[in-house]
Parts: C-alpha cells; sequence; structure tokens
C-alpha cells in the first residue's frame, strides 16, 4: 500500500496553538497514542475554528469528512506540542484544515495531518455551501 505524503508550505498556516500530552494520553509503547493525537487534533481544530468566528452551536456547523495523519516522531508524557494550523482546497461547501504538530523544545517534526470539512445544515439535515463570512477570512485561496 502506498504511504501517505502531507506536505504543506509555511504560508498555509495561519493559526497556532499549543497543547500538552497528558499521561494518559501514553499507549502501551511508552509514547503518545494514535487515539490521542486524533483527540489533540480535535482540539486544536476546535480552538482555531472558535477563534476564526465558527460558534459550535450554530445551526450550521463545520462537520470533519475525512483525516489523514503522518507520524515522523515520537511524543511523550509532558511534551508541549505545537500545532500550527490553516486551511486548504477550499471549494463551495468545505475544504481542508491542515496541521503540523511539532515540539518546541527540540524542534522535532511529530507529526501533519490534513482533515476534510463540510458545512452542514442540522435542521434540513444537509450539507451547505460555504458561509461567505468564513471564505472571507482566508482570502489568499481561490475558491472554487
Amino acid at each position: 500500500m502506498a504511504r501517505i505524503r502531507l506536505q504543506f508550505s509555511d504560508d498555509q498556516f495561519c493559526y497556532t496553538t499549543r497543547l500538552v500530552v497528558r499521561i494518559t494520553d501514553i499507549n502501551g509503547a511508552n509514547h503518545l497514542g494514535n487515539d490521542s493525537m486524533i483527540s489533540m487534533i480535535s482540539e486544536a481544530r476546535a480552538r482555531f475554528l472558535f477563534d476564526f468566528g465558527v460558534e459550535e452551536s450554530a445551526d450550521e456547523q463545520i462537520i470533519v469528512t475525512d483525516l489523514a495523519t503522518t507520524y515522523l516522531a515520537e511524543a511523550y508524557a509532558r511534551d508541549e506540542l505545537r500545532f500550527e494550523i490553516g486551511v486548504a482546497d477550499f471549494n463551495k461547501y468545505g475544504g481542508d484544515i491542515v496541521f503540523r504538530i511539532t515540539r518546541p523544545a527540540d524542534g522535532t517534526l511529530i507529526a501533519m495531518a490534513k482533515s476534510g470539512f463540510v458545512f452542514f445544515d442540522y435542521h434540513a439535515k444537509k450539507v451547505v455551501p460555504m458561509p461567505e463570512l468564513f471564505a472571507g477570512r482566508f482570502p489568499k485561496l481561490n475558491r472554487i
């Protein structure tokens, strides 16, 4: 099976947040587990969306359509991780949120990730076009 290769340019990232690996995030191999990394990516995504004006209680919300993650190094309990976040590949209904996860203490690249998203109307139970207010926050992206 072909390996996934995620590469993003530095100018795609527009937001940074930090999370600390908890002891409960450690797996049997004594490093950050896949399930916990996915939870950390979800938390970082929620912080990014909140700071860019996407309310969790809104009728139209972003939903995740897929997630690809490549692991490049191990992280351990109490490591502080920097999540650099940006957006890519906008279309009528959504796009991708991209992540670069590093350990600032030594500059190690821990993981890269890409999460597809669409806007969803929970009352109508359907995918809806991306609000212009959201798209307008990222003028460098070409929309289809």
